[in-house]
């Protein structure tokens, strides 16, 4: 399939994935040391049948894009899913191989497909795509995320920089800004994103470009579900 970038990452609030009539529960997948498989289930809560493909991807992080590249040392099974109204389908994740020393983190990519012979809206095979992270932990618990974070100007728009210098990944949860006014700025309510070990990820904000932030800003938001405060420095 090959190299990923940009891809659209159909994450939903934890406790299931819903889209049309496919629910997808756990949202995230985590595979210990001393664990050689994990599961994930899809249940089908529509009044015809689902048929489904589901694939395991390598992820990597490179600036504001997330990389995706085939999966050797991972598989699901089955492959090919066909889900009846009402049923649900267990979707087995196995490790090929031996735990890692380190955290590897991956993509399961699941994509509705329409059977050969189905009939398509105007001739086009539309597909929903589901994308939940599965993190393989290593047997001995990795260190914890540590974070440097940076507010910067860029061709004249506000750009967020997460560096990860730590030993697992970061999810960025709901966040919020606070400038050196007291004015208060909601960046999300939601999950926002991830940063992977050893990694810098970089968003570009959903902030006007004449917003006051050039003396400083805190930012408040979760992190692997606790509450961060942060004083964050800012480049102009």
């Amino acid at each position: 399939m090959g190299r990923l970038a940009s891809l659209l990452f159909a994450l939903m609030a934890a406790g299931g994935a819903a889209a049309a009539s496919l629910q997808i529960s756990p949202v995230s997948l985590f595979l210990r040391g001393e664990q050689s498989a994990t599961a994930i289930q899809l249940r089908n809560t529509g009044e015809a049948p689902i048929y489904g493909q589901v694939r395991v991807f390598t992820w990597d992080q490179r600036g504001s894009e997330d990389v995706l590249d085939p999966a050797q040392n991972v598989a699901a099974s089955p492959p090919l899913v066909q889900v009846a109204p009402g049923e649900t389908q267990l979707i087995r994740v196995i490790r090929l191989g031996p735990a890692s020393p380190v955290e590897r983190t991956y993509r399961l990519l699941i994509d509705e497909i329409t059977r050969e012979g189905e009939p398509q809206a105007a001739g086009v095979d539309f597909r929903l795509r589901y994308s939940i992270p599965l993190f393989m932990l290593p047997e001995r618990e990795p260190g914890p995320p540590q974070l440097a974070w940076r507010v910067l100007r860029r061709d004249a728009r506000w750009m967020l920089a997460i560096a990860n210098n730590g030993g697992m990944h970061a999810q960025i949860g709901s966040m919020k800004f606070v400038a050196a006014t007291g004015a208060e700025h909601e960046i999300s309510k939601g999950l926002f994103g991830y940063v992977l070990p050893g990694r810098t990820r970089e968003w570009l904000l959903p902030l006007p470009p004449e917003t006051p932030l050039s003396t400083g800003v805190r930012i408040d938001a979760q992190v692997n579900g606790k509450s961060m405060s942060i004083a964050v420095p800012t480049e102009r």
